[in-house]
């Protein structure tokens, strides 16, 4: 099953109305995908998680200079051998960023491939799905204009509540006061002890800031406190946890097992948030979910990619066990970005839909999707294909 070619396709669509998180104003959405073909014309797919505010060429070039040439001409149904090709290859410039999110998606490609050619959906060879179906939660809650929009945020939430949405994550990190603000607006409003909220600052504080902010929120019976410090300092995730009664949440920013393995060596966290994208792909989470049911702590995928993202993510989070186990074992949840997003509903023939409050996980071989061409040549700014030939 040699592969013989490796398509990079970049996507790019400006946003009508641009919003904020903590680190910036996100004007457009955008990926990088992959297409790789098997010289028997098998396909999967794959994508390089591009954060709110990377520009997607970045994993692009890597896969087209550093990774295509490690794998043209190998079999694709040895994800683990190549996964470690292109690791050791790119270690001296990689480890960290768009060089992992680029193997990420060479990675989810490769158990594409994998899956369909043995027909069994991907969370049959990672071992199997401790569940048929994942409940959702919205992610949203992004700034039109930045502090001073609480009442808008509440308006919001009940609109996610009407939505069947039982959990939420709101974006705070605008400052301490702007954010406790719209916490008090977002719970009032709701007034619902069975909706579950967590928040994410996206690393806007330092320790200080995290703490006094953590201590506000104690009342609030978070779910998790996500990001609350940037991701090189493992020293206040670990004063945070200690000191906070909320859970710490932390990964999206984190790569491969050797990243993860710091963290839970350090005791940083309480959830850990792999994304799929950019942590080495199922080859690199699989090894991830190991060391942290190990150590006790719980695996919530980090998403906020494509479709494709999405339907990776989900074949993952069927292999998630229970990091506790008893009869009633907190279950791993869906980030459900709710955001403006062409590339989540219309680049796959059947979007996903949430029935009865659940997400029902893809059976089908793979990741499970069907790719609509149309849109991603709608889309797509950049297009490369590389071929076995060529590079002989």
């Amino acid at each position: 099953m040699k592969i013989a070619h490796v398509e990079v396709f970049v996507v790019k669509a400006a946003l009508e109305t641009p919003f904020a998180f903590s680190q910036g104003w996100v004007h457009q959405r955008a990926a990088t995908l992959v297409r790789i073909t098997t010289e028997s014309g098998l396909q999967g797919w794959g994508e390089a998680f591009a954060q709110g505010l990377e520009p997607p060429e970045i994993a692009a070039s890597a896969i087209e200079h550093a990774l295509a040439p490690v794998v043209l001409g190998k079999d694709a149904l040895g994800p683990a051998v190549l996964w470690q090709a292109m690791y050791n290859q790119t270690r001296d410039h990689g480890r960290k960023g768009s060089v992992m999110s680029a193997i990420s998606a060479v990675d989810i490609a490769l158990w594409d491939i994998c899956g369909q050619h043995r027909a069994v959906p991907i969370h049959s060879l990672l071992g199997g799905a401790f569940r048929e179906s994942v409940q959702p939660y919205a992610t949203g809650f992004y700034r039109l204009k930045g502090q001073g929009e609480a009442d808008r945020l509440a308006t919001e939430a009940i609109a996610y509540r009407d939505a069947g949405f039982s959990a939420m994550k709101i974006k705070l990190g605008f400052g301490v006061r702007d954010d406790l603000a719209v916490m008090e607006a977002v719970a009032a409003a709701l007034n619902d002890p069975q909706i579950e909220l967590m928040v994410d600052t996206n690393h806007a504080y330092g320790r200080r800031d995290a703490m006094k902010l953590g201590h506000a929120l104690a009342d609030y019976d978070l779910r998790w406190y996500e990001e609350p410090v940037v991701p090189e300092d493992i020293a206040s995730y670990t004063a945070l946890r200690t000191s906070l009664n909320v859970p710490i949440a932390g990964g999206e920013n984190e790569h491969s097992a050797f990243g993860f393995n710091n963290l839970f060596q350090a005791q940083a966290l309480d959830v850990a948030q792999p994304d799929i994208g950019s942590c080495g792909g199922f080859t690199a989470a699989r090894d991830i979910l190991g060391m942290a049911q190990a150590n006790g702590i719980m695996v919530n995928p980090h998403v906020w990619g494509t479709a494709i993202a999405q339907a990776a993510s989900l074949q993952f989070i069927a292999t998630i066990p229970v990091a506790h186990h008893s009869l009633f074992g907190t279950e791993p949840i869906l980030e459900y970005d709710v955001s403006s997003h062409p590339f989540r509903q219309d680049l796959i023939a059947e979007p996903w839909a949430v029935r009865d409050g659940r997400v029902a996980i893809p059976c089908r071989p793979g990741l499970g999707i069907k790719i609509n061409m149309d849109t991603v040549g709608q889309y797509q700014t950049h297009h490369v294909n590389l071929s076995q030939s060529a590079k002989d």
